[in-house]
C-alpha cells in the first residue's frame, strides 16, 4: 500500500472512531435525563417508580412546612392544573409562592401526591428572565 493510501486509510478511521465516540456521548447524556414535564402531563403521563423533573408555578397559599417536609401545589404557567408535592431537603430564599420551579418528583405510593427528591428543588429567578424594556433611540 502506498504511503498517501495508508494516511488517508487512517484518517478515515480516526474521524470514524471519533463520530462514533460522539454519538455514544451524546445517545447516554440525551437518555440519562429526567424528562421535564408540567403539572397536567404529569398527571396524565405519571409511572410510579419513574421519576420526573416538575416544572411550573408555586400555588398561592399553598406553601406549609411539618417538621422537615415542606409540602406546596406547583401548577402550570397557565395555572389549570396543579399537583401537590411534599419535599425535604434545602430551599432558596428565592422560593415562594408565585415563583416558577424545577423540582424532581415520583409519585406517592397512595397515587395521589408526589415526593420531591431531597436537595431536587431550584427556583427559577423572574428577573434573570423578564424581557428587558425597549430603550429610547438616541436621534
Amino acid at each position: 500500500m502506498q504511503r498517501s493510501r495508508r494516511r488517508t486509510a487512517r484518517l478515515v478511521v480516526s474521524l470514524s472512531a471519533a463520530l462514533l465516540l460522539a454519538s455514544a456521548l451524546m445517545y447516554t447524556s440525551f437518555s440519562a435525563a429526567d424528562p421535564t414535564v408540567s403539572p397536567t402531563v404529569l398527571l396524565r403521563e405519571a409511572q410510579p417508580g419513574r421519576a420526573y423533573e416538575l416544572t411550573g408555578v408555586v400555588v398561592a397559599h399553598s406553601v406549609r412546612r411539618q417538621g422537615e417536609v415542606l409540602d406546596f401545589s406547583v401548577a402550570d404557567r397557565a395555572g389549570a392544573t396543579a399537583v401537590p408535592v411534599a419535599y425535604t431537603g434545602e430551599v432558596s430564599d428565592s422560593f415562594k409562592e408565585g415563583r416558577e420551579v424545577i423540582v424532581t418528583v415520583r409519585r406517592a405510593p397512595s397515587g395521589g401526591s408526589f415526593i420531591g427528591e431531597r436537595n431536587s428543588l431550584i427556583t427559577k429567578c423572574p428577573s434573570k428572565y423578564k424581557v428587558a424594556p425597549p430603550r429610547a433611540s438616541a436621534g
